[in-house]
């Protein structure tokens, strides 16, 4: 195992490994109080040529500047052996609380140990990109012990993503009085796009993300407000529509519905000063979204986007903007893959202060995201040479960042 990655980007650049090929590129600029971020010094990370010829509507929505983090950092693999894991959390001690997508979750301690798996998990759908998906905790858990999950459900019309919650026994052994609080329908005979993360807004309501199940039957659902497919999803822990959503008492469209026009979204997270919620999505062959995402938008999948069909056709028209749909803040062509999000509140390294990290799947790295006035003005890559599909990311209560890998792989992030 490698236990130790030691990187002083003062010294070294950052290798990577893109989506279709191996190539390097500088990582480069800062973003704090005391180091403001260099948007001028460093040329963009990708180099790529892009899947098409397609524009920008706007400056800076793609190929931003570089940017170098000046602090030295290492990233640690702390335990290796996890099973697919999908998505992770922080536990208030400071472990972390992991799920599998086999269907099991798992406790890892500050030393890389692995419970065994913790039993009474309804049954999921492994096939495909269905499985256990994202979790989180509730804001009560201290008190209350309650978890709540995302997976991929089954039912005799096919599968869905569903939202489930239970509480955590005491001997940390089982979840106790399991159950499904919510299913987004309509079920399809698929195992692709299940969109799948979950946070808690302010107000203590569940905010997921639901993806269009991919085929071209179910793509245009992501448009249709009588669907819960392509969707921003808002509901209480029972699973009922949160008061104040958009489309309540609204004909012909689900109350639970906080946002629509997405494709396959497994990114989430509020930014932590101004109480924005961002996401991230897959594109197809280029065109992956970063969001700020507003109640009520339509972001256009799939009548917009900067990505092609994997075969090279264009989507739909091949239209990219459109009066009514809303533009992603920027967008990746060749892809990122990103998954799991989190903002960084941390106070061990000051320059990613509210800095955005996505975890990149086929791009095998961390992005590093420097937001302004809800506006990109820095990328880095980040663990780029470890070769890595990171899954997922959060903060630990000690300041860290924490990543998991599809290979089973868990990481810690932090100052050297």
């Amino acid at each position: 195992m490698k236990n130790k990655l030691t990187i002083s980007l003062l010294t070294i650049s950052l290798g990577l490994t893109a989506c279709n090929s191996n190539h390097a590129n500088s990582n480069s600029g800062s973003d704090s109080t005391a180091n403001p971020t260099d948007t001028t010094s460093y040329p963009p990370v990708e180099t790529q040529k892009a899947n098409s010829d397609y524009k920008p509507a706007f400056a800076g929505q793609t190929r931003i500047a570089g940017a170098k983090t000046t602090t030295a950092f290492e990233g640690k693999v702390i335990a290796e052996g996890l099973k697919s894991p999908w998505g992770i959390v922080a536990l208030p001690d400071g472990r972390l609380l992991i799920t599998e997508k086999e269907g099991d979750m798992r406790i890892a301690s500050a030393d890389g140990k692995l419970s065994e798996p913790i039993k009474g998990i309804p049954a999921v759908n492994t096939s495909g990109q269905g499985g256990l998906l994202g979790l989180r905790l509730d804001p009560n858990f201290s008190s209350n012990r309650m978890v709540y999950w995302v997976f991929a459900d089954n039912t005799p019309a096919g599968t869905l993503t569903a939202v489930a919650k239970g509480k955590l026994s005491a001997d940390e052994k089982s979840f106790e009085e399991a159950k499904v609080i919510y299913q987004a329908t309509p079920a399809h005979k698929g195992n692709l796009h299940y969109g799948g993360r979950i946070v808690f807004d302010k107000e203590g309501n569940i905010v997921f993300s639901t993806g269009e199940r991919s085929d071209l039957v179910t793509r245009p659902l992501a448009q249709d407000l009588n669907a819960a497919l392509g969707k921003i999803l808002r509901i209480t822990k029972d699973g009922q529509p949160a008061s104040g959503n958009p489309f309540i008492g609204k004909a012909n469209a689900r109350p639970e519905i906080y946002s629509y026009g997405h494709r396959n979204p497994q990114g989430l997270a509020f930014h932590p000063e101004t109480g924005d919620l961002w996401e991230t999505e897959f594109g197809p062959r280029g065109g992956d979204e970063l969001n700020r995402i507003q109640a009520g938008i339509n972001y256009g999948w799939p009548t917009i986007t900067y990505g092609i069909e994997y075969k090279g056709d264009k989507v739909g028209a091949g239209i990219q903007q459109k009066e009514g749909l809303e533009q992603p803040v920027y967008y990746w062509d060749p892809v990122l893959s990103p998954s799991g999000i989190t903002f960084y509140t941390g106070q061990n390294i000051p320059e990613w202060k509210n800095n955005l990290f996505i975890c990149g799947l086929s791009s095998t790295h961390i992005a590093r995201i420097i937001l302004k006035d809800n506006k990109v003005v820095g990328e880095e890559r980040l663990l780029g040479s470890e070769g890595q599909r990171f899954r997922d990311i959060t903060q630990g209560p000690d300041g860290a960042l924490y990543a998991i890998t599809d290979l089973g792989r868990l990481y810690k992030i932090d100052k050297k």
